[in-house]
């Protein structure tokens, strides 16, 4: 169990941390490596320019940033120690983990074997089961906001782009989730969407740890919904009621024939009958027919005790 010492407040001087290194960019600004000379502990600090989130009307995104970070405490999700600010940028510290993004670590290995699939995808459904049921839409899953940590546990970071939602939806700008892992919906120009949108990405990333390649590798995002016409079948009211309504779909577009997940290339092969039973109901197009990520958890891919143990041990600390 990690212990911190760190007591954050608004005159906290940067200088009092000794900055290492970049870690990588979130969506409104740059993470870095440092270690504060108060306690001698490492962290990881995400730097934001105050007059850039001023300039792009980001006041309320950043502070919502922080309340969620907050709120949303949990085992397998960075830690947010605190945050402060000076005249020239705001910071939030958060819990440094060392072991690297998912994208490196997958790239890596090419693919991840069938028992660290599994043990990575029951972690993101446990994660997404937690936040959901906080109200609480993450909006940009993706292997780099996804880390390993020194147990070779999976942590989510980056809450740049998620959300607090109440019933009804409201509206929210589609201009979120990096476009290979971005539904249908969203890329076809909706602006009320749910958690769903969540367990879509989390059906990309699991199909992607045991095939070893994104599944929509899109250069565009006119080119990725082609590419998902192109395995799921060009989408129809049958298919989907209300496809016709989203502001980008058009009627003339390529007519590709509809495709189960057991024909498409080596997936079978690297999930077996349950993995494509999984991705059918996470991967589908009418966000109303894919699984909570709570019913994900108990789905028959994550049976074996291995797998099963994470959520019981994270359960069980809650």
């Amino acid at each position: 169990t990690e212990i911190y010492t760190l007591s954050l407040h608004d005159a906290l001087p940067i200088c009092d941390f000794e900055l290492v290194r970049t870690l990588g960019v979130g969506s409104f600004g740059r993470v870095k490596y440092g270690k504060y000379k108060g306690d001698g502990n490492n962290y990881a600090v995400k730097f934001m320019k105050k007059h850039e989130i001023i300039k792009l009307k980001q006041v309320d995104h950043i502070n919502g940033e922080r309340t969620l970070m907050a709120q949303v405490a949990h085992p397998y999700i960075v830690s947010m120690i605190g945050s402060f600010k000076d005249d020239r940028y705001v910071f939030i510290v958060m819990q440094v983990i060392t072991g690297g993004e998912m994208f490196t670590h997958l790239r890596r290995a090419r693919k991840f074997s069938d028992e660290q699939a599994k043990f990575y995808g029951l972690i993101v459904a446990e994660i997404f089961g937690h936040m959901h049921e906080s109200n609480i839409i993450h909006r940009d899953l993706k292997p780099q906001n996804l880390l390993i940590d020194s147990r070779l546990r999976l942590k989510i970071a980056d809450f740049g782009l998620a959300r607090a939602f109440t019933v009804p939806i409201k509206k929210y700008t589609h201009e979120v989730v990096t476009v290979w892992y971005r539904p249908p919906e969203i890329l076809l120009g909706a602006s009320i969407y749910s958690i769903s949108i969540d367990i879509w990405s989390m059906g990309c990333i699991l199909g992607e740890m045991a095939t070893g390649a994104p599944l929509f590798a899109g250069d565009s995002e006119i080119d990725t919904i082609f590419k998902v016409f192109q395995k799921l079948g060009t989408p129809s009211e049958q298919m989907w009621p209300g496809v016709n309504e989203l502001p980008d779909f058009k009627p003339n577009f390529p007519q590709w024939p509809t495709r189960g997940w057991a024909s498409i290339r080596n997936t079978a092969q690297q999930v077996g009958l349950q993995g494509i039973d999984l991705l059918e109901n996470t991967i589908c197009y009418d966000p109303k027919r894919r699984l909570s990520a709570r019913r994900a958890l108990n789905h028959a891919y994550f049976q074996r005790s291995e797998e099963r143990r994470v959520g019981k041990e994270c359960r069980s600390r809650w």
